[in-house]
């Protein structure tokens, strides 16, 4: 059944990982899956930036949006051209509302699965995440471990060493500036700053 779907979790939670699973998985039963992303998302891409790629060293390519693109027109393109039956998005976070909407009504017609995180390094909601949030299906939330042990749901950023609460929200980077943590140990280090 054609759905919008929202698969979102903390930085490291492995939803790049799971997106080019179900990928895989949707290949294997003869499914047509168009893999794309926001070309916001420039980590360990090339000059043209059109792969996922996941922590774990998994990578399909993808076609990298820009964020002025209706995807709705662009994905019945694409379906009429190459019969995709499957639309799966990485790093939906960053699409726009609009995007989203637009994801909303391919939905109507084949499955649409979103990845991404839910939450900025601030614990404020990403535009892209909140549309989804209200207007998806189906949500999950692919879960991670804080170094305490509970479960993560923070992302902190660090520069210099130091967690930060200001700043761009978006700012490329990985493990060399990003942290999952629970919210009480994101609280609790930044009052021993």
């Amino acid at each position: 059944m054609a759905k919008l779907y929202f698969k979102y979790g903390v930085m490291g939670s492995s939803k790049s990982a799971q997106a080019l699973m179900c990928k895989y998985n949707y290949e294997q039963k003869n499914y047509k899956v168009l893999l794309i992303k926001p070309a916001t998302d420039n980590r360990n891409d090339s000059k043209n930036n059109t792969f996922v790629r996941s922590g774990i060293g998994l990578k399909a390519p993808c076609f990298a949006f820009p964020l002025n693109l209706n995807l709705y027109n662009y994905i019945v393109d694409q379906i009429q051209m190459h019969g995709y039956n499957v639309v799966i998005v990485d790093e939906a976070q960053f699409c726009t509302a609009k995007q989203i909407e637009e994801l909303k009504e391919i939905s109507r017609q084949i499955p649409v699965l979103c990845y991404g995180l839910k939450n900025n390094f601030k614990s404020l909601l990403f535009e892209g995440s909140k549309r989804l949030i209200e207007i998806a299906d189906s949500l999950t939330e692919i879960k991670s471990v804080c170094a305490c042990g509970r479960k993560a749901d923070a992302n902190a950023r660090y520069i210099n060493g130091k967690i930060v609460t200001d700043g761009q929200e978006v700012v490329i980077g990985g493990n060399e500036m990003y942290e999952s943590m629970c919210y009480n140990c994101w609280l609790d280090k930044q009052k021993k700053q």
